[in-house]
């Protein structure tokens, strides 16, 4: 196998953007080692590419996982080091604050918050070698907080905050720290979040849920019709490949010009106006 081509690592790489990532770098000579949580996940992506190729297991939550995963990258690449780290693994736990079970809650932010800190002080000797970068898979909820959705944008408030850290200690090695911030994007996520849902409410106090009734009715119709106009993973997959190869990449990647009106024009607006807008964008009355 040839050591020299230049290699990234990317979590999340058994479906969605972490799989057609891995698959474009693959494409474009890259060497791509694809974190996945199972063999057959492996299997089914290492069939679709080059035999540069390498599926690794990782669970951004486990510690040994993370530790096995490092020491295998670094067996690999020696002191030639990893060109890129995309930190793309993360859930979305659906529902009214008051229902979420805390340990949903906290599995949230165990994946998509400590897991990026943990695998990328992991993987930061391998990127330091090589002066790689970093790319933080985001969402337009890390800047926009919407009902229902609250657990999963705080986690994405939380890892912008890391990301605009990280950029900041890490210029004296010269590693650039990139955010892609993508709107609805069509990817399995959103069948793993509504069977998440079904999932959580059948846990909660069915009191509380009988508060929430109507307007939970109201959200699936407009998360279908989200779905049904989701952008295509290939938007997500050229700032990817732009943040890592680019000569002067973009600090944030901001996808689709209803994004960018919407991160400007809801940071300029009264909260309680933000508020207004942010229920009729869901869908709620």
């Amino acid at each position: 196998m040839n050591t020299n081509l230049p290699a990234i690592v990317i979590t999340g790489a058994s479906t969605g953007i972490g799989e057609a990532c891995a698959l474009e770098l693959d494409r474009r000579g890259f060497r791509v080692f694809a974190g996945v949580r199972s063999e057959a996940a492996g299997a089914a992506l290492r069939a679709k590419a080059s035999p540069w190729l390498t599926p690794i297991q990782l669970d951004v939550t486990e510690a040994a996982s993370i530790a096995a995963a490092a020491e295998l990258v670094g067996k690999a690449v020696r002191e030639t080091g990893l060109t890129g780290l995309v930190n793309n693994a993360g859930i979305a736990v659906p529902g009214p604050l008051e229902a979420v079970p805390i340990d949903a809650l906290r599995r949230q932010f165990e994946v998509n918050v400590i897991g990026v800190v943990a695998v990328t002080q992991a993987f930061l000797p391998l990127i330091r070698k090589a002066r790689g970068r970093l790319v933080n898979i985001s969402s337009v909820n890390g800047s926009l907080s919407m009902p229902y959705m609250g657990a999963y944008s705080a986690s994405k408030f939380a890892l912008e905050a890391l990301s605009d850290a990280l950029r900041t200690e890490l210029c004296p090695w010269k590693i650039h720290v990139a955010l892609v911030e993508p709107g609805p994007i069509d990817t399995p996520i959103w069948n793993k979040s509504m069977t998440l849902a079904d999932q959580l409410v059948a846990q909660a106090d069915p009191q509380v849920l009988s508060f929430y009734e109507k307007e939970i009715t109201g959200l699936r119709r407009t998360v279908d019709g989200i779905v049904g106009k989701a952008s295509p993973v290939d938007r997500v997959v050229q700032a990817v490949v732009h943040a890592l190869t680019a000569e002067r990449p973009k600090i944030r990647y901001f996808l689709g010009f209803p994004i960018r009106f919407l991160f400007k024009g809801f940071h300029m607006a009264p909260d309680r106006l933000r508020d207004r807008i942010a229920r009729r964008l869901m869908g709620l009355s």
